[in-house]
């Protein structure tokens, strides 16, 4: 299997999303610079220029007409995704870390950090047709979780918001009213800050990624544990085939952690993982540095990788992958 190198960011990799109808890649990093590149050869395509901080999230609609990113510059941006045109930008207090489009692409959900006194906070967006009728209005705000939070996502109907992040707990809240449903607890959950959280093709589970060195398979609607992934490095990145039961993982010691004499420095492959059994069933080596991004292609023929090192590496699976027997 061998990857195809994607060279495009300057600073490290944060996040990686396909478009739903798998032909785009779209790639954010700490240069200010979302790319979107075809998924199948990994050719550049272009550049969404106008933030001026790290990007750390986007998420891209159903239609792959609208791109939306989260960035350190204290804003979220509404991209046209064919011309890279800026159609609009969500302002806040604080850096925009997580991004989610809601089914339907008629809601958003973006976090910001805590910063200058100010707690981290979900804000629910709606996101007009008509780029002229879009507004900055919040619906809906939630506050509560201490530090943080790395990632909220949609949970089924648009009725839930998931989040995670610093304080280690995941939490389910009511999307309408902003109450809070679920958290998961202190037996169960990870015991350091979830780094990364990532829905199943369906949406009725999600995996997340800790610096406990762990990733949890959990049911959305319940917040019940189903399976415990353990590793020996801090994961950055989660991601679950939408074909076959497996999961992949990526992380690695924090560059700054790492000597260059360090016997562990191979520990930045990304470790595939038998969904059900929990047991590791191979990995794929290539970056100099931690993986801070995975996602699989809708399709689940292929993958892609995000590195502390500023590639993105995209693999094409062999035929021999789909045969592995456990």
């Amino acid at each position: 299997m061998r990857a195809i190198l994607m060279k495009g960011h300057e600073r490290p990799l944060t996040f990686l999303k396909y478009s739903r109808d798998v032909d785009l890649l779209f790639s954010c990093a700490k240069d200010h610079n979302p790319t979107v590149w075809f998924a199948d050869n990994g050719e550049r395509l272009g550049t969404y220029r106008g933030h001026n901080g790290a990007v750390w999230s986007c998420d891209i609609s159903r239609d792959s007409t609208r791109l939306i990113t989260a960035s350190a510059d204290q804003a979220a941006k509404i991209w046209d995704v064919k011309t890279g045109t800026p159609l609009y930008t969500f302002n806040f207090d604080s850096p925009a870390r997580s991004v989610d489009f809601a089914v339907g692409d008629k809601l958003a959900v973006v976090t910001t950090d805590p910063f200058m006194g100010l707690p981290s906070a979900i804000h629910i967006k709606q996101i007009a047709g008509d780029p002229e009728d879009q507004t900055g209005e919040s619906i809906l705000i939630l506050k509560g979780p201490q530090g943080r939070i790395n990632r909220a996502v949609w949970g089924p109907l648009n009725r839930t918001i998931i989040s995670a992040g610093e304080d280690s707990v995941i939490r389910i809240w009511d999307s309408e009213t902003g109450k809070l449903l679920k958290e998961s607890d202190k037996e169960d959950g990870h015991k350091k800050t979830v780094t990364s959280l990532s829905k199943s093709k369906d949406g009725s589970f999600f995996l997340t990624g800790s610096l406990d060195r762990s990733a949890k398979l959990w049911d959305i609607r319940r917040l019940v544990l189903l399976k415990t992934y353990l590793t020996e490095r801090p994961v950055n990145a989660v991601a679950m085939s939408p074909l076959l039961d497996h999961v992949v993982l990526g992380g690695g010691q924090d560059a700054s952690a790492v000597t260059t004499t360090d016997h562990r420095a191979g520990k930045f492959e990304a470790k595939f993982y038998d969904k059900i059994l929990t047991e590791e069933i191979g990995g794929v080596k290539g970056h100099f540095g931690p993986i801070n991004a995975l996602a699989f292609n809708p399709d689940g023929k292929s993958f892609s990788s995000g590195g502390e090192d500023g590639y993105v590496r995209l693999h094409h699976f062999d035929p021999d992958y789909f045969n592995i027997k456990m």
